[in-house]
């Protein structure tokens, strides 16, 4: 293997551990930078601190390529390139919160010879921002946005394996050494303008979001009309205009980007003064479909004052540990302020959910969350959940209610067991 650059990412979360790991993959020795001096204690250690499949694997077998520090200035005596990966989340206003982007900007010394490379998802005008700063302090430093398109649970996968690489800079060697950086993985090249590259991230999540709320309109509709939204998804995804994915109706999307990135890009635009209509119908879709649930249980179970209700899943996707705008905490919360006891479940995110999710009964097991209750939601799709055996749920549960929330399971299944069940956009029950 031909000698690779060596670079530093600053922020050891799911984007910059997994960006480091990768890039070690690929032969570069990587300074992991993080003010977190427990988290990068732990790293030294072998220990990941979030689940993410592979990720702990690729650790151990590129460890002589990672090295893990708390202090900048020993991994920019290594690496002219700084790839920056720390959070971005909302503030109350709508807006991205730069806080830690800033600080990092601060920390940055006078060089010509370095480059920070912006992995976070930023408001367009962010680099434009910080070249200023960065002239104003007399520091030398180029930039480059180079935003990241990781999905939880393939995360590594979609680091090896990119449907495309966005960089965005001014036409100097720093976008080029970014540009070598990922020539091995193959994947097509977007070089553009910075303002540009940081757009393609937001119109991107943005897109996705829009999709998963229309289908849940569409889901809708079909339960109105008696229609399955699975065949219809299904005859709509063979569009090659339309495609297959994110056609998956449910409680509505969640995580650390869809609701972050969709609400940043309305705000921005309203910042330039223009009304992004139709961003404001897909947030409040998405908070709909969660309603919608609470209404499907008050219906079934003629109120829930009193109610027992499992909440299988807790981690707002499958194969993670991220709790981060969770479908299950809105969930939660509602039913508790209905009166209804609430019990739960989830194969990974236990740990983090106790810390979110309070007045709750946390089980080991899917069986021994729904002993007892009186209807059961299928809130998380983790493989796990297709596998119960109806036949023993039943017996256990109190009631007979089960809420498919991601259309998950074998409906058959469910009903031969004798249980009532309830997808989405689904069309009418079987008689």
């Amino acid at each position: 293997m031909a000698d690779r650059e060596p670079i530093a990412v600053i922020g050891t979360g799911y984007v910059g551990l997994v960006t480091g790991v990768g890039f070690a993959q690929l032969g570069n020795d990587v300074w992991c930078v993080d003010i977190d001096a427990d988290k990068i204690a732990r790293l030294e250690r072998g220990e990941v601190p979030i689940h993410e499949p592979g990720l702990s694997e690729a650790i151990v077998a590129n460890r002589d390529r990672l090295h893990f520090t708390t202090e900048l200035a020993p991994a920019l005596e290594h690496a002219r390139l700084a790839f920056v990966a720390v959070g971005t989340p909302p503030t109350y206003s709508g807006d991205a919160d730069l806080s830690a982007v800033n600080a990092v900007v601060e920390a940055m010394p006078a060089s010509d010879n370095h480059a920070l490379v912006m992995k976070s998802t930023v408001p367009v005008g962010t680099g434009a921002a910080v070249k200023r700063t960065f002239a104003e302090q007399g520091k030398g430093f180029s930039y480059v946005s180079c935003p990241e398109f990781l999905k939880e649970g393939t995360a590594l996968a979609d680091f090896m394996s990119p449907d495309r690489v966005v960089v965005g800079d001014d036409g100097n060697w720093a976008g080029d050494a970014v540009v070598d950086l990922y020539e091995p993985l193959g994947a097509p090249l977007v070089r553009t303008d910075i303002a540009s590259a940081e757009m393609v991230k937001l119109a991107s999540n943005a897109f996705l979001a829009t999709k998963i709320s229309f289908i849940n309109e569409i889901a809708n509709v079909c339960e109105e009309t008696g229609a399955d939204v699975v065949e219809v998804a299904k005859g709509m995804g063979f569009d090659q205009r339309i495609g297959s994915a994110f056609l998956r109706p449910g409680i509505g999307f969640g995580g650390s980007c869809f609701p972050k990135d969709v609400t940043a890009l309305k705000q921005l635009a309203g910042n330039s003064g223009y009304h992004f209509q139709l961003l404001n119908a897909v947030i409040e879709v998405n908070e709909l479909q969660k309603r919608r649930v609470i209404g499907k249980l008050e219906q079934g179970l003629g109120g829930l004052v009193g109610k027992r209700v499992a909440l299988l899943g807790l981690a707002f996707k499958p194969d993670t540990d991220d709790m981060r705008e969770a479908s299950s905490l809105v969930l939660a919360g509602r039913l508790k302020a209905a009166g209804a006891e609430v019990v739960v479940y989830d194969p990974v995110a236990m740990d983090e959910a106790r810390k979110l999710i309070v007045d709750a009964k946390f089980t080991d097991s899917a069986i021994e969350a729904v002993d007892g209750v009186d209807a059961a939601v299928i809130v998380t799709e983790w493989p796990e959940f297709a596998e119960i055996d109806w036949v023993v749920a039943a017996s256990a549960m109190r009631g007979n209610l089960v809420i498919d929330g991601r259309n998950h399971l074998d409906r058959d299944a469910v009903e031969s067991a004798g249980l009532v069940y309830e997808g989405v956009g689904r069309g009418a029950p079987a008689e």
